[in-house]
């Protein structure tokens, strides 16, 4: 089960895209977080990784 992104609590600081082991987040062209549903593994070291709680389990 992938993580979900809330874009409106996301800041953009990009703490989640240096913790995901599979490249499965990036940042969108508004600087956004944003997840690669076919990549997640599912390990959610990102949800603890955002500093704002804007990550998730889906």
């Amino acid at each position: 089960m992938p993580v979900t992104v809330d874009k409106d609590t996301c800041i953009g600081c990009g703490a989640c895209v240096g913790t995901c082991p599979v490249s499965a987040l990036s940042l969108d062209e508004n600087g956004k977080s944003q997840c690669d549903e076919s990549v997640c593994v599912s390990c959610f070291s990102c949800v603890g990784a955002c500093p704002v709680s804007a990550i998730s389990e889906k």
